[in-house]
């Protein structure tokens, strides 16, 4: 810095060099780098060496190096990691032919780690002691992944105390004997649990956890009955276990019967109770009655007596009663006409507050009109009721057949912003969107209606009851249907791209269909106008891994969502978490396919009331392929919308002669045929 002096009127002057200017700039740009440079993981790199070296053939982590991060936004540096936003939270060190001993209490360093996966590796001996972990790291562990080593030995029964976020366990194809912990029964949030191929015995405990989907029990030596909270699981999953016994087996447990001679002494005595009571109660009504004609049979006969007396004393007093009479009448009348003309005055009154309150308002031209006066008086059928809102079937009087879906939930957005997005929503046209008529808004109460399909939901014809004149869905129509649900999609993708979630809703229910089986995407674009807490709670799209990890959706999430749907229209099973409330992230469904098509046999995976599958088997496995790649839990690693379309249009009902003669075998392809890794070079583990 420089000053002069000016002598004239005594000021001191001082300037800036421009040397000085750019030293300032370029500690601020310093400054500025380091405030936006990515947490600190030294700690976590020293902490990973240290786990390295109690690895044994560990080439495959030569890469792993103290002076690099461990992160580059969702990218690793370092093989085997998963980083999300620049922070590391998991170990994925899957088939690298691993050895050694997996250090608990140096991975008890690591404050972010959320999931730890050593699966296909040679490891050896006793379960590794996850208790060390404790604190923090084992209060927010949620995903253990064990399989195919060569682990051995009893599990201890406090093995799996303070894992309270534990949700995947996965220890299938090791050596494990004795009986299952009771640590791990009592896990509150658990949700998958894979223990099939070892060698568990004793009693299967009943397990705490609501939240059970998948779970695999087979080719162990478990007995006894089946406990009520694995009642629901698939059968399969009990396999190889010649002592169990129960639902959801065939055979009956042998205590069963004792149980049912028990059962039958109860009722007997419960019987015999009712009918005793029964009987005492008819014993004291019929002395009642006796004892009330006998009352009434003297106050006849009192009556009788006196009754020529009193028809002389009221001789002169007829003339008196009849006027007092005619008044009474009279008086009623008057006021009965004041009631209905004060009646009359409320209903107008109540009409016209009504119609300034609120309206219809119709957001496409050319559609006839009606008013909500109309819906009032028109013949209504309540067609459901669901989380978000209930739907009833109006038959007006004299227009169209129309479907009213009130909204319970939406309370939190304001009057211009709920009709700009309903306005905006009334523009959009496709052949695979079931179109918005019209809505009503008021404080308590919002409104939408549709046309009415006849064919009804998707849902309901995969899993309702059909009969011989209505079969299920064929292969050839269920490849229709997601073509054209992809469609649909892809045009709410193109047409407001503003939108995190251009669905978020999309789910079997919520694709009807019309006479011809194109399908019609409903209920989207509404996670704007939900209110947040009730759609985080109930809508599809938050119930995505995404979401049930990191609080966050993304415009993958829709794709998860058909990736769900996929997997549903091929196998016919209804996915489990569409009716589970909160954060259940992880897709049951998804996570079933691929344990089966890994593990056992394709022929359990497809739905064996679907026809039309002759010569189509190579293409349903195209797409069976797409649904999981569409559900892969790492969302960097899940297709994109486009390339899903991609995919699902190059599908067609036949195989071309090229996959008819990879896929030709006597019977059904997928009978005969276990999937193996090439065919999905994915995961979904997390």
């Amino acid at each position: 810095m420089a000053c002069s002096s000016n002598s004239s009127n005594g000021m001191r002057t001082c300037w800036v060099n421009n040397q000085v200017l750019i030293i300032l700039f370029m500690l601020l740009s310093c400054a500025v780098v380091t405030l936006a440079a990515p947490p600190d993981d030294t700690e976590a790199r020293k902490s990973l060496i240290k786990f390295k070296e109690s690895l044994t053939n560990d080439s495959a982590l030569n890469d792993w190096n103290v002076s690099i991060s461990l992160c580059s936004g969702n990218d690793s540096n370092w093989n085997g990691l998963l980083c999300l936003n620049d922070v590391f939270y998991g170990l994925r060190l899957e088939s690298m032919g691993l050895k050694g001993m997996i250090n608990m209490e140096v991975l008890a360093e690591l404050p972010t780690l959320r999931s730890i996966s050593v699966m296909n590796n040679d490891f050896e001996g006793p379960m590794p002691d996850i208790k060390k972990l404790g604190g923090i790291v084992g209060g927010s562990l949620r995903g253990l992944f064990l399989s195919n080593n060569r682990f051995s030995g009893e599990i201890s029964d406090d093995a799996f105390v303070g894992m309270l976020s534990l949700r995947r366990l996965l220890l299938s194809h090791n050596e494990f004997i004795g009986k299952i912990p009771n640590s791990l029964a009592k896990l509150p949030k658990l949700a998958d649990l894979l223990l099939d191929d070892n060698q568990f015995d004793g009693q299967l405990p009943d397990f705490a956890s609501k939240d059970l989907r998948t779970v695999n029990l087979a080719n162990n030596r478990f007995q006894g009955p089946i406990p009520p909270s694995l009642q629901d699981i698939f059968a399969g999953s009990f396999s190889g276990n010649v002592g169990l016994c129960g639902k959801p087996l065939k055979n009956k447990c042998k205590s069963s019967k004792k149980w049912s001679v028990l059962k039958m002494v109860i009722i007997i005595v419960v019987v015999g109770v009712v009918v005793l009571a029964a009987i005492t109660v008819a014993f004291f009504i019929c002395c009642g009655c006796r004892r009330r004609r006998r009352r009434q049979s003297h106050n006849k006969t009192t009556t009788l007596q006196f009754g020529k007396s009193a028809a002389k004393l009221n001789t002169k007093k007829g003339f008196a009663d009849n006027n007092y009479k005619q008044k009474q009448e009279q008086q009623q009348e008057e006021e009965e006409e004041e009631e209905e003309e004060n009646t009359d005055k409320k209903k107008k009154k109540k009409k016209k507050k009504g119609g300034e309150q609120g309206q219809l308002h119709f957001v496409r031209n050319g559609r006839e009109r009606f008013k909500v006066q109309d819906l009032l008086r028109a013949s209504a059928q309540v067609l459901g009721s669901g989380n978000l809102g209930s739907s009833y079937k109006a038959i007006l009087l004299s227009g169209p057949t129309v479907v009213v879906k009130k909204f319970r939930h939406m309370s939190s957005v304001g009057k211009d912003e709920f009709h700009r997005h309903m306005t905006r929503l009334g523009r959009l046209s496709h052949p695979n969107l079931l179109p918005l008529a019209a809505f009503y808004f008021k404080k308590e109460e919002k409104l939408l209606i549709t046309d009415f399909v006849e064919n009804g939901s998707l849902a309901y014809h995969l899993h309702g009851k059909c009969s011989p004149i209505q079969p299920g869905l064929d292969w050839p129509t269920r490849l229709k249907i997601i073509k054209g649900v992809a469609k649909g999609l892809a045009y709410l993708y193109k047409e407001i791209p503003s939108l995190t979630l251009p669905h978020g809703n999309l789910k079997s229910s919520n694709v009807l269909l019309d006479d011809t089986f194109e399908p019609l995407l409903g209920d989207y674009a509404l996670v704007p106008v939900i209110n947040k807490e009730h759609a985080q709670k109930f809508m599809v799209a938050y119930k995505s891994p995404e979401f049930s990890q990191h609080d966050r959706t993304t415009k993958k999430t829709d794709v998860w969502s058909l990736g769900i749907l996929i997997l549903e229209m091929l196998t016919g099973k209804f996915p489990a978490n569409y009716l589970k409330q909160g954060k259940t992230g992880n897709a049951d469904l998804a996570v079933w396919v691929n344990s089966v098509v890994r593990e056992e046999w394709t022929g359990e995976v497809f739905d064996k009331d679907m026809k039309g599958t002759k010569n189509g088997e190579g293409e349903m496995l195209k797409l069976l392929k797409i649904g999981m790649c569409c559900c892969e839990w790492n969302v960097e690693r899940r297709w994109d919308l486009r390339e899903a379309i991609d995919k699902i249009e190059e599908l067609k009902e036949r195989d071309s002669d090229e996959d008819n003669s990879s896929y030709a075998s006597e019977g059904n392809m997928y009978s005969s045929r276990a999937m193996t890794d090439e065919d999905f070079s994915f995961s979904v583990t997390g």
